[in-house]
């Protein structure tokens, strides 16, 4: 008797223990072709969710670390993991409103490369993460996109013409935070790209900046989300605009949009992946990150979307199998971080910007203001 007893209550601690192994939970991330590009690259493929033992919700937002702070501070957290910008990363992480990750023991490279030295340079001039709270996603741009049938003539190739509202009259579209938008300036003012950030970071470098700003003065169209630099170009609201990559590569390459790049002056940054401090999931959430930076998942991604894997096992991937993007065209020749692009781009450097953030923004906000 006491022997059944005791098998009723191993079975039914295995069976508690099997229903709450994979709990739902909330994946939280930037919306558009990205969302989906991780919703097939990570969570459909992702081993709980195939064999319907657990449900990933999928959020939106708009960046920034207010919902998540607000969540941490009422000590009511209802999102699990969170697509974040490594400002921040950094700064939530200082903050204490992200769990810290151990990575040291997840999915080596095929050539033996540890999961934290296979992630390529991170913006700081090294490689690995940027922060104990975050784990490696992908790399995109800010670049400018126009619509060749626009121009009868000569057409835009360099930040300088984006600039230049007398050689290209038009209206600009820009986003409404100052990141990249100041580092662009600056190579429409005759900076190198590579040596924007210390032109950047030193005395004066953000007047200058600004100072170039007023170059597009009454000629700007602001916008906050994704998708709309593709609908103000398509429009014809304004002849350019900054975008992201990697929303424009999907707009080419998924449904034939009429779009040329200026890659020159770009501005490279990437996403990480973090866990909110308090997640009822937390260990559900690392089980799944584990799988999301696989290198096949890193790669799977990409399958959607033009963004490159943060691990260099991702790219690898790619570059043996391509035509990689799903509808079967080439994806690497639209990738930001070709060896050829990098020459003429800047790296956004995340841990100035967690510094500055702040007092650039209200600078931005009293440009934007003024703009009008």
């Amino acid at each position: 008797m006491i022997k059944s007893i005791k098998v009723v209550l191993l079975t039914l601690v295995s069976m508690a223990f099997v229903a709450t192994a994979y709990a739902d939970f909330t994946f939280v991330s930037w919306g558009g072709a990205y969302t989906m590009s991780q919703q097939k690259g990570y969570i459909d493929t992702w081993g709980p969710v195939k064999n319907g033992s657990t449900k990933v919700s999928v959020e939106n937002y708009n960046g920034g670390l207010g919902e998540v702070k607000a969540q941490v501070e009422a000590g009511n957290v209802t999102w699990d993991v969170v697509d974040v910008l490594p400002v921040d990363v950094i700064n939530g992480c200082d903050e204490g409103l992200l769990e810290e990750i151990d990575t040291s023991g997840w999915q080596k490279s095929p050539d033996g490369t540890s999961f934290n030295d296979s992630i390529v340079e991170n913006g700081t001039g090294a490689s690995g993460p940027i922060s104990e709270c975050a784990v490696p996603q992908i790399f995109w741009t800010y670049v400018i996109i126009f619509d060749p049938k626009n121009f009868s003539g000569k057409k835009p190739t360099t930040m300088k013409d984006f600039f230049d509202v007398k050689k290209f009259p038009g209206k600009r579209g820009v986003h409404t935070w100052p990141q990249a938008v100041l580092e662009m300036a600056l190579v429409a003012d005759g900076v190198e790209p590579t040596k924007v950030n210390s032109v950047l970071q030193g005395d004066g470098g953000t007047d200058r900046a600004f100072a170039k700003l007023e170059d597009l003065k009454g000629h700007v169209v602001h916008w906050s989300a994704g998708a709309q630099p593709l609908e103000l170009v398509s429009s014809g609201e304004v002849v350019m605009s900054i975008v992201y990559n990697g929303r424009a590569g999907a707009a080419i390459l998924s449904e034939g949009a009429s779009l040329d790049y200026v890659w020159e002056g770009q501005v490279l940054d990437a996403d990480w992946v973090g866990i909110p401090k308090g997640s009822k999931n937390k260990a559900e959430a690392i089980e799944f990150l584990k799988h999301a930076t696989t290198c096949a998942s890193q790669a799977e991604q990409a399958k959607y979307i033009t963004y490159m894997p943060m691990r260099q096992c991702g790219t690898d991937i790619i570059a043996k199998n391509e035509p990689w993007f799903h509808t079967g065209i080439d994806v690497l020749p639209h990738m930001p971080d070709t060896e050829e692009r990098l020459k003429k781009s800047v790296f956004t450097d995340p841990v100035w910007w967690a510094d500055h953030n702040a007092e650039l923004k209200e600078q931005w906000s009293a440009w934007m203001a003024g703009n009008k």
